[in-house]
């Protein structure tokens, strides 16, 4: 019989707790990811945040302060970002408001054991030159009244107010396009110094979202590689002598000259968005994506920073899920930012510890699907007369970007395009059969017909699609007859 010591017991466990560690995902300090929720079937909260646990996120920045979200956070020491809408920045005006959405949305939850908030997100990007100006006059008094209701709560010592804002706040000039020429734009640039005075006096964070494949969208004379991080063949030399072989670093740095112009040296900075989408788009697919994140993980994991700025940075990934009731004015890509689908699975291998090895991070666990029935188009179908109506309400009510030029099905026939349309539709409607008709153009079937990357999607079960199937066939039969 063989005689097991106690230093062999030792190193057994040792081996042992090091193959579990090894599973667990370590991330890169300082990383966080965005949790957005505009989806017509939403993950159950908790499970969303038993897979930040499980992969090793720490850090999740919000687009609301949701309370099903926060209670499936709570006791989680998942540090938070929480948000309020550009929608409802002008109620925050008012002092007395402001302290009641600090009283119901973190002070509610600031307890031994409840969500761990870091930042309360006054907006987000409102001061998109689309937005003509909708935000201009609220946003700095909304700041100021939130974070000095925190103070006021006495919780502002550990718990910041910041402006999300689009890295198109600041440029260079066209007469010298390079980082240390940095300022903020001509228009709102008094009110950007009176916010980043705020921001510095009460030692809140300057956040700003920076997306290299924006660099790309609808702009074929912008260098493809630049967009990455594994260099590209003509760097951009500053007027300093620097060299710029990323627009990532590049857009950060004119920012960095951007605060040092207005006074502001050593603001500290976040970066709240930053990724590449997989979808949408020609430029949007799971190839770019992969190389984009494995240029931006190593670079975060080694605290490189930037030229101006060398060192640690503080970053979220957008996003964590894709969400397929997101509005695609900017793009079709919009609906595909996430680094796991919208069931929860990831896409591809990532090593969000940044040491590249990469491997599938943790899927969502238990998730349930609604059953394997797809609805396609009817062959036999004799009046095509209202097809392309039909193809038109189908996706105008569900998410059809995948068939856009350069998206994942956009080779498919004539046949396949209305098929997509109307399952995706079907899905979107809990697969009622009612929902699969369109004017006996459709008919339901067992047999998947994806086709290559083409998905034909089944959703999820989520609370969203447990309500009444009286209910939804009311409103889709008149939906239908309303618009055919």
């Amino acid at each position: 019989m063989i005689q097991i010591t106690e230093r062999q017991w030792f190193l057994k466990w040792f081996l042992v707790i090091g193959a579990v560690l090894g599973y667990i995902c370590v991330c890169v300090e300082g990383l966080g990811v965005n949790w957005g929720t505009m989806a017509t079937h939403k993950l159950p909260p908790k499970a969303v945040v038993q897979m930040l646990k499980d992969n090793g996120i720490k850090k999740v920045k919000l687009f609301d302060a949701e309370q099903s979200t926060m209670s499936a956070l709570a006791g989680s020491d998942i540090e938070v970002m929480i948000a309020i809408p550009n929608d409802q920045l002008a109620v925050m005006t008012n002092y007395d408001r402001a302290k009641q959405w600090v009283k119901k949305n973190v002070t509610r939850y600031h307890f031994n054991g409840g969500v761990n908030i870091k930042y309360v997100a006054v907006g987000n990007e409102p001061f998109l030159t689309s937005y003509n100006g909708s935000f201009l006059n609220v946003t700095f008094p909304a700041l100021q009244n939130i974070q000095n209701a925190l103070n006021e709560a006495g919780v502002g010592d550990s718990i910041k107010a910041t402006v999300p804002l689009n890295a198109d706040v600041y440029f260079s000039p066209p007469t010298t396009p390079y980082p240390s020429a940095g300022r903020f734009r001509s228009d709102i640039s008094d009110l950007m110094t009176q916010i980043v005075g705020f921001l510095s006096k009460n030692n809140a964070p300057f956040t700003v979202n920076i997306y290299p494949f924006l660099s790309l969208y609808g702009n074929d004379d912008f260098p493809f590689d630049y967009a990455f991080f594994d260099g590209a063949s003509q760097p951009v030399v500053d007027s300093n002598g620097i060299q710029y072989t990323n627009v990532f670093d590049a857009n950060f740095d004119t920012l960095v000259s951007a605060l040092k112009a207005a006074g502001f040296v050593d603001m500290p900075i976040i970066v709240g968005e930053v990724g590449w989408p997989t979808d949408g788009d020609k430029n949007a697919n799971v190839g770019n994506a992969y190389r984009f994140y494995n240029g931006l993980l190593p670079r975060l994991a080694g605290n490189k920073g930037t030229p101006l700025r060398p060192g640690y940075i503080e970053v979220y990934l957008f996003g964590l899920l894709d969400e397929d009731a997101k509005s695609v004015a900017p793009g079709s890509f919009e609906r595909h930012w996430g680094i796991y689908r919208y069931d929860g699975q990831p896409k591809y291998a990532l090593d969000i510890s940044g040491q590249g090895q990469n491997k599938f991070l943790v899927p969502a666990q238990n998730v349930e699907y609604l059953a394997k029935k797809w609805c396609v188009f009817n062959a036999n179908a004799k009046d095509l007369s209202k097809l392309a109506e039909n193809i038109n309400f189908a996706c105008t009510f569900s998410d059809c970007t995948a068939l856009g030029y350069g998206s994942s099905c956009n080779s498919l026939d004539a046949n396949g395009n209305a098929s997509y349309a109307f399952n995706m539709y079907f899905q979107v409607q809990n697969q009622d059969p009612l929902a699969c008709n369109f004017q006996g153009l459709a008919s339901v079937t067992t047999q998947n017909i994806s086709q290559g990357n083409c998905n034909f999607t089944i959703q999820i079960v989520s609370s969203s699609s447990r309500g009444s199937s009286l209910v939804t066939s009311v409103f889709i039969t008149l939906l239908m007859f309303m618009w055919v």
